[in-house]
């Protein structure tokens, strides 16, 4: 039964919301302003607390292919509530660092949840939206990734002021308290998925299915190094100094809030298509000229323009899904295998590029570079996809 109330269509959405900020938001974000006071504290050595940092991309990839698997088990509704109290949990468990091992784990389950809830969330919420505000209702979901971006850099500072153990539990009673506020807002959880399985198990996956598939991973691998690097090239690689760097990173965090609902407003208004090109070249030109720009009002807009795609791209790729896939339940099977075709790409770009930084010398600017050709890759893949059918036509009416 889909829900046609305006609150009980915005009742799901914030729950989702909620679920995004708690798992994505805060769990994956936060960690970055809170890995010079690690290493300051003495809780971990500088090596360590890199190693713990990619735990939590790990697990993202490890939930991801779980999301699906748990849903059978326990439902999507539960299974949901299940992993953002897993994510909370993890914040009070890290309050204690008992060791490495004791840390890993939780931060590998913090990202275990954040990839189990990035499959199941829009699943669960978009089926009960009408289709004409799904585009929109996707953006508000995932808003809750741009408002951690942005609360790792306001939030986090002032609990800082109270130690690190009395931040982590902060940031635990925050989640709880999210985690709450969304445990009666999911929807029932559809009752005819198995039903439509058993209809559409045996049609054929679009091709432009695995053209999106291939694009998310080249997103993936594009977004990594300003969302990694950008605050070290500001401070250190143009030598404005932290203050800048964190100005600049609040402007990163701004574009993170805005692009989510702006992204899907644009997937429902021109076709998640066409948005898609005309951000992939947004994008590729920004990284390009992040490369080359050194004044703080340049750097501003582009951090602005970057900051809106991490975010921005999964109510677009997802708008996407729904315009290629007609059933319920293989919308389900698509989202979960591009979520982990952008986990995998995620993961294996984050250690390449920390590698080649540290070969390079610390060298930035190509690190952009190279995230640029990546988006461009992403960009001319559909025009590859368009040319290798024609010549294989002509092949067949040569022969």
């Amino acid at each position: 039964m889909r829900t046609s109330h305006s609150c009980g269509v915005w009742l799901p959405i914030f729950a989702g919301l909620c679920a995004s900020l708690v798992s994505i938001g805060l769990a994956r974000f936060a960690y970055t302003p809170l890995i010079p006071s690690l290493i300051q504290a003495q809780w971990f050595s500088a090596n360590d607390v890199v190693y713990l940092g990619a735990a939590n991309l790990v697990g993202y990839l490890i939930g991801a292919l779980l999301g699906r698997p748990m849903a059978h088990l326990f439902g999507n509704r539960n299974a949901l509530r299940v992993m953002m109290l897993a994510v909370t949990a993890a914040f009070f468990a890290c309050a204690y660092p008992l060791s490495v091992s004791w840390f890993f784990g939780w931060r590998l389950l913090s990202g275990i949840a954040g990839g189990a809830i990035m499959v199941l969330v829009a699943a669960t919420v978009l089926p009960h939206v009408p289709a004409a505000r799904r585009g929109l209702a996707s953006g508000a979901i995932f808003l809750g990734i741009g408002l951690g971006i942005a609360g790792s850099g306001t939030i986090v500072p002032p609990l800082l002021t109270l130690g690190l153990q009395a931040t982590w539990l902060g940031l635990g009673a925050l989640a709880l308290l999210l985690t709450a506020a969304s445990w009666f807002g999911w929807p029932v959880d559809i009752a005819h998925a198995v039903a439509s399985h058993a209809t559409s198990a045996d049609e054929p996956t679009p091709p432009g299915v695995y053209l999106l598939f291939a694009q998310y991973a080249f997103m993936a691998a594009g977004l990594v190094p300003a969302m990694v690097f950008l605050v070290d090239y500001v401070a250190r690689g143009l030598g404005a100094g932290a203050h800048t760097g964190a100005m600049v990173w609040v402007m990163y965090g701004l574009g993170a809030i805005v692009g989510p609902v702006s992204y899907g407003f644009l997937a429902d208004k021109l076709g998640a298509r066409t948005g898609i090109r005309l951000v992939l070249v947004i994008q590729a030109v920004a990284l390009g000229l992040l490369a080359v720009s050194h004044s703080f009002l340049a750097l501003a807009v582009l951090a602005v323009i970057l900051g809106s795609f991490p975010p921005g791209i999964v109510p677009l790729a997802l708008a996407r899904v729904h315009e290629l896939v007609p059933s319920h339940h293989r919308q389900q099977i698509a989202w979960s295998r591009a979520t982990v075709s952008f986990a995998t790409f995620q993961a294996l770009a984050g250690f390449a590029y920390s590698a080649l930084f540290n070969a390079s010398g610390g060298h930035h600017t190509q690190l952009f570079v190279i995230a640029a050709g990546a988006i461009v890759v992403a960009l001319l893949l559909e025009q590859a996809m368009r040319w290798l059918p024609s010549r294989v036509e002509t092949r067949c009416t040569a022969n």
